[in-house]
């Protein structure tokens, strides 16, 4: 008797981070993006995955956040050899990310150990997920089936997908599903992350089809992002001030889209000549720098707004782009007039610190949030009025001038989910994840207020069956 299908999130349910779901047929299992826990949950990728990752036929990936793709490394330790399906763009990104993800806990771990071998217990220190070199390995080996937009392709002997532009960042897809159940054909959406659609580098989310079942992103399901032009305006604004008045700014800055998105407002800045002459922007992301290259490469995926600046989509002549770390450092002798980009994005490592470090305690200087800061980590702290914040072991008071700015959210907000839920032709059950809680708990009523249809907060490991 054919077994009824059923999916199985192993991440991202009731928390933000850590995304990976499965969808068994029956005849076949398949699962959607395979990411790391960040914050609170990062113990949780030492934990099992829950399921057995030789048994996974093929992997969807929806776009290249460490969140989405963190833990495909451990899928190959565990024995997955399935076909991997995502856009080109995504391959690209998704290996810096790795890449990137590799080299910090390689860090971290000879940080900790040699700390260790001091106590004589370095055999509690835990080994990296995965390093640089298993990265490198895992790319070799991977058999990636590179899709195109808006094209159904076979993803296994009983399963079909459509991969849509989700506007989230760049080669981000939103999914639809087909298979067929007792002869019945059935469509199950996976949304990824869907984008922001004034967020200015990319097109918006494309319009989907129909849902028998729906699972969607509920990152800011509670909230709407604030208007993007008065973003802008904001920003513009945090930025003159600040450096008209002899300080510096520092943005921490998530390497993909943020960075790009970030640039192309400093460059228009520059054009227009409101960016002040003796200003200088630093992009201390090496990560950044490489996934800015990967948007060069795929211009034809941008926004028309961003496509007219073709040539040279994110540089303009005030812009410095650091390599090494010896050129990272000597940016803290510069007293004013600098805008330092760098990540992380929140605050839980990277070059970021070293010029918070430097620069946190002084009045004059602005800190400028333009991202999302989950639980857990130095940024949410700080946002939430941490007046003193440890860095390198040391407490540093914080006194420079601290902005958010929620405009520039890669993510949709709730009006803008509630849109594109209200394209389908046709949506029977709704599954929330991929979002707090607390956020999910609000847009499960306004769902239910919009639609009058009822959501689902999905649990951890709970069998969905569909």
């Amino acid at each position: 008797m054919e077994n009824q299908t059923y999916e199985q999130s192993f991440g991202a349910a009731k928390v933000v981070t850590g995304s990976a779901h499965l969808l068994d047929t029956g005849k076949s299992k398949i699962l959607i993006d395979c990411g790391m826990f960040q914050g609170l949950e990062e113990h949780k990728n030492y934990e099992p995955f829950g399921f057995d990752p030789k048994e996974i036929d093929a992997l969807i990936i929806t776009h290249g956040h460490l969140d989405h793709v963190g833990r495909i490394p451990l899928l190959y330790k565990g024995g997955f050899k399935g076909k991997v399906f995502a856009h080109p763009a995504t391959f690209d990104i998704a290996k810096i990310v790795l890449m990137d993800a590799g080299k910090l806990q390689e860090e971290e771990y000879k940080t900790k150990y040699k700390k260790a071998q001091r106590r004589g217990k370095e055999k509690d220190v835990r080994k990296p997920l995965f390093t640089q070199d298993e990265v490198k390995e895992i790319f070799k080996k991977m058999n990636r089936q590179k899709i195109e937009y808006d094209k159904k392709i076979k993803i296994t002997k009983d399963i079909k997908a459509t991969f849509k532009d989700a506007g989230h960042i760049l080669g981000s897809s939103f999914v639809e599903i087909d298979f067929k159940e007792f002869d019945i054909k059935k469509r199950i959406v996976f949304s990824g992350d869907l984008g922001n659609k004034n967020n200015g580098i990319l097109p918006k989310p494309h319009t989907p089809t129909y849902a028998d079942a729906l699972f969607i992103e509920s990152t800011y399901g509670d909230r709407n992002h604030k208007n993007i032009d008065d973003s802008i305006r904001e920003f513009k604004s945090v930025i003159i001030n600040t450096l008209l008045n002899g300080g510096n700014v520092l943005i921490p800055t998530f390497a993909i889209e943020r960075a790009q998105q970030i640039l192309c407002i400093l460059k228009e800045m520059s054009e227009e000549k409101s960016l002040p002459k003796n200003a200088k922007v630093f992009l201390d992301s090496p990560m950044a720098t490489k996934v800015t290259t990967v948007y060069k490469k795929w211009d034809q995926l941008l926004s028309k707004k961003c496509q007219k600046y073709k040539k040279h989509p994110f540089e303009f002549d005030q812009l410095r782009l650091v390599r090494d770390v010896e050129e990272s450092k000597a940016i803290n002798k510069i007293e004013r007039g600098a805008v330092i980009i760098a990540g992380s994005g929140m605050c839980n490592g990277g070059r970021i610190l070293h010029h918070m470090k430097h620069r946190i305690w002084n009045p004059r200087n602005a800190l400028l949030f333009v991202g999302y800061q989950a639980k857990g980590t130095l940024g949410r702290d700080i946002i939430d009025g941490a007046k003193f914040i440890r860095i390198y072991h040391e407490e540093i008071i914080v006194k420079s001038k601290i902005y958010t700015i929620n405009g520039f959210s890669a993510h949709a907000d709730q009006k803008e989910l509630l849109e594109w839920m209200n394209e389908f032709e046709k949506l029977d059950r709704i599954f929330l994840i991929h979002g707090e809680y607390d956020k999910q708990v609000i847009f499960k009523s306004v769902i239910h207020s919009y639609f009058d249809k009822k959501a689902h907060i999905v649990e951890q490991g709970e069998k969905i069956y569909l």
